[in-house]
């Protein structure tokens, strides 16, 4: 197995002040160190992580600091998380332009996975035309991964208009992007994760897993969620990707990380 872990623990997450103003520069933002990140997954066991496009953009101007890192704490660069409305056709092309940014320089710093998020929900609620909206925009994301040898993944996540197993099954038609399932918000949306891994697993290229229980996010084996049926299912489909787990926030981020880590290594 390879197992990374994201790095949005440290510092929660919150967005670049930017994106108030500035389509292009709407980032998604973990408030934290990232060195202070990446140490301590490398100590909890990972081999990998994942971080948020305002994360990887800080190292921009920085890239031999951001090298000299993954050597320092034997780490694996998984991929980098990103997102936007992508219902709006007037800042469309800003977004593109914002993700394009993104994946080069990821790819750049050796990344494999483009992680996709997002899908606006509207004031006066959602529109049919909306997922169409949503699969032409993802449609040209994958072009934009591709370009950068990146596999592209949507993730569905609470606070869109794809959090629901239905909603879900309405965008997945209109494109041809992976898919990322995250467990936890899978279930918090109304589904149930093992039978989403099932009916997706050929578009499953990568996984995040947390777990859940009453409303909360959870280290993995803290809540109820069936990750021995869920990792079962890819092993039967010959799944070798990472697995990744997010946790958005725990009091304690390292030993979130370790308690997630202990319960992995019963899989191994």
């Amino acid at each position: 197995m390879k197992l990374g872990y994201h790095t949005n623990t440290w510092g929660g997450v919150v967005g670049h002040p930017a994106g108030v103003t500035s389509v292009k520069d709407s980032y998604y933002l973990a408030n934290g160190s990232t060195e202070e990140a990446l140490k301590d997954i490398s100590a909890a066991g990972y081999n990998g992580f994942e971080l948020f496009d305002g994360n990887l953009m800080q190292y921009k101007e920085k890239k031999e600091e951001f090298k000299a890192l993954l050597k320092e704490y034997s780490l694996d660069f998984i991929g980098v998380y990103t997102g936007g409305n992508f219902i709006f056709s007037d800042i469309l092309e800003e977004e593109l332009i914002k993700i394009d940014s993104v994946a080069s320089l990821a790819s750049e710093l050796g990344a494999k996975h483009l992680v996709i998020g997002g899908g606006a929900i509207r004031a006066n609620g959602i529109l049919n035309s909306d997922y169409d909206a949503m699969g032409n925009a993802l449609n040209k994301i994958v072009v934009i991964a591709e370009k950068y040898n990146l596999i592209p993944s949507y993730h569905p996540h609470m606070g869109t208009n794809v959090q629901s197993p239905e909603q879900l099954d309405k965008l997945m038609p209109l494109t041809t992007i992976h898919l990322c399932p995250d467990t936890a918000h899978i279930e918090a949306g109304g589904g149930n994760p093992v039978e989403v891994v099932k009916k997706y697993v050929d578009r499953i290229k990568y996984i995040h897993l947390k777990d859940f229980q009453d409303g909360d996010f959870l280290p993995l084996g803290e809540g109820h969620q069936n990750f021995d049926e869920m990792l079962k299912v890819l092993n039967d489909a010959d799944y070798d990707g990472w697995i990744t787990v997010e946790l958005d926030s725990f009091d304690d981020p390292k030993k979130g990380a370790e308690i997630s880590r202990k319960y992995l290594s019963k899989f191994e």
